[in-house]
């Protein structure tokens, strides 16, 4: 079967529609046998290019998306599979993929998920050992045929062809907030993704926002806008920051309070906001639209559609309907007052500088002392790290380390630091679901989405620090690997100064030549740092 939704995508002439289905607990519920029943009518009614599947919805256990994808497909229409890193390892989400490529599954929304909250008897430990870059670049090498340990060197896997999208949020507060949404999402592009899907929000000018940095920014990809039918219910929930990502302020609340005062509690309003979202969403150059809804009808989907496009001549008349900022919320681009929408002229934000905090200054200078590849105290450092490798003192030297570095960072001794790419914090303490190279998209004020108004999440935190010397860029352009756990309970110190770590290759560390005597002791010491 040809895949429709990567060609609606890639056809201009085309606008593509996408409808999400929410599966829920258990194997022959309603909740499934309404995924089924919709999945036929929209397979019979043609208007949707593609059915996506949510992947355990609210961080709570559901029937696999991955499943419902394959067995979708058969039914005639193509699905969209919501594809989460979180839950599962690097292996798993690799074994994942080849079972999809094998059901000829191929579009794939990734992201990182919500954190899990429930399972059986309680919460479930976290597993995020991927983030979305480090999917998108394993998909994008499966695609050209992943190369794997072979008994003889190396052997291709089969190429596959997955069509992977990513999501990113416009709807953020405050500029670093924002600004590291963006910063992210140049590095999933950079690693594959093919398509991107906003959050959701009800700004119009945030909507085009995020249409603009992509097409200013040079990226020749469909962009997909977000489209949820609205009641009052969800919106509540919403607007109390209890489904992370999704923003509905106080104004859009109080309207739908009147709304639902209606003889058909607000349906005819919200299915008509849909249809005017449709249509200033096409009128802007999106490519698509995201359709989401609780209890959502295919016929309710046919009628945005059809409705939407009968007012986009007239797009640009309901853009004011859609301005509902947050307050003292940041903007990328200057507002254009003629539009409502954006100039093209980026945001001016030299205004505002962090200040220079103690802490971080000392940080500052230790690494410049001490782990700067271009000091001249570097080689005797390097030199002193060689002569501990694998002796006696390595173990009491490695127990040292790890404790300034819990009391400083709360230090989780995985071997392969990121402190030295994020302003000296860590992403594997103080990021719930350990993102190493951008915020997931549930933080809200810049409050993590884990421990709202406790704790800042950790890319704000690292933002504002860099941008206190006028380094904040530093964090777009540089692309973290996963954590190596080779290197586990090991000292990163060590790892990092004889270049075994991830910075050994982005910064050209080479350890120092050792004499062949030393060279044959320490053969022994790595096979036992490599049993450990």
């Amino acid at each position: 079967m040809e895949n429709r939704f990567k060609q609606s995508l890639l056809d201009k002439s085309t606008f593509s529609v996408t409808w999400e289905l929410v599966p829920g607990r258990g194997a022959r519920e309603k909740a499934q046998d309404v995924v089924f029943a919709s999945a036929e009518l929209a397979a019979r009614g043609g208007k949707v290019h593609a059915l996506t599947i949510t992947d355990n919805p609210g961080g709570n256990p559901a029937i696999s998306a991955d499943y419902l994808g394959m067995e979708i497909r058969k039914m005639g229409i193509e699905p969209l599979v919501h594809f989460t890193c979180k839950d599962k390892n690097r292996n798993q989400i690799e074994s994942e993929l080849h079972a999809l490529a094998r059901a000829e599954v191929p579009n794939l929304l990734v992201m990182s998920g919500d954190y899990p909250v429930s399972g059986y008897q309680g919460r479930p430990r976290p597993v995020y050992d991927l983030d979305p870059t480090h999917v998108l670049s394993l998909i994008n090498e499966m695609n050209q045929g992943l190369e794997v340990p072979a008994p003889k060197g190396t052997a291709k896997i089969t190429p596959t062809d997955f069509f992977p999208g990513a999501a990113v949020s416009p709807f953020k507060r405050e500029e670093a907030e924002q600004v590291t949404q963006y910063y992210k999402l140049k590095k999933k592009i950079e690693a594959g993704a093919k398509f991107i899907i906003t959050q959701l929000g009800y700004d119009a000018r945030k909507f085009h926002e995020a249409l603009q940095f992509i097409r200013l920014s040079g990226w020749d990809l469909p962009v997909v806008g977000n489209l949820y039918v609205l009641p009052y219910g969800a919106a509540r929930t919403m607007n109390a920051n209890l489904v992370p990502g999704c923003v509905v302020t106080d104004e859009l609340l109080a309207a739908l309070d009147k709304e639902r005062t209606a003889a058909d509690k607000g349906k005819e309003a919200r299915l008509l906001r849909s249809a005017k979202m449709y249509a200033f969403m096409k009128g802007m150059g999106f490519d698509g639209v995201h359709i989401g809804g609780h209890g959502l009808k295919y016929e309710e989907v046919e009628y945005i559609v059809d409705k939407g496009h009968e007012l986009y001549p007239n797009w640009q008349e309901y853009v004011h309907e859609f301005d509902y900022p947050m307050k003292g919320g940041f903007y990328y681009f200057r507002k254009d007052d003629r539009t409502g929408l954006n100039a093209a002229e980026p945001t001016d934000r030299s205004g505002w500088r962090p200040r220079k905090t103690f802490r971080y200054r000392t940080f500052r200078l230790l690494h410049h002392t001490l782990f700067n590849p271009k000091n001249i105290l570097f080689r005797p450092v390097q030199a002193f790290a060689s002569a501990m490798d694998g002796s006696a003192l390595e173990k009491p030297f490695t127990a040292l380390e790890h404790l300034a570095k819990v009391a400083s960072n709360n230090c989780q001794q995985c071997g392969d630091c990121a402190l030295f790419d994020m302003a000296y914090l860590c992403p594997l303490s103080q990021c719930p679901k350990n993102q190493r190279n951008g915020p997931c998209g549930g933080s809200f004020e810049g409050w993590c989405e884990v421990y709202p108004n406790e704790r800042k999440c950790v890319w704000i935190r690292s933002y504002e620090r860099l941008k206190a010397y006028r380094e904040e860029e530093t964090l777009r352009d540089t692309r973290i690997p996963p954590v190596n756990w080779d290197l586990y309970h090991t000292s990163s110190w060590i790892n990092f100064w004889l270049g075994r770590d991830h910075s050994g290759p982005q910064l050209g560390i080479k350890p120092p030549r050792k004499r062949s005597g030393q060279q044959a002791a320490d053969g022994g010491a790595k096979g036992d740092a490599a049993a450990r």
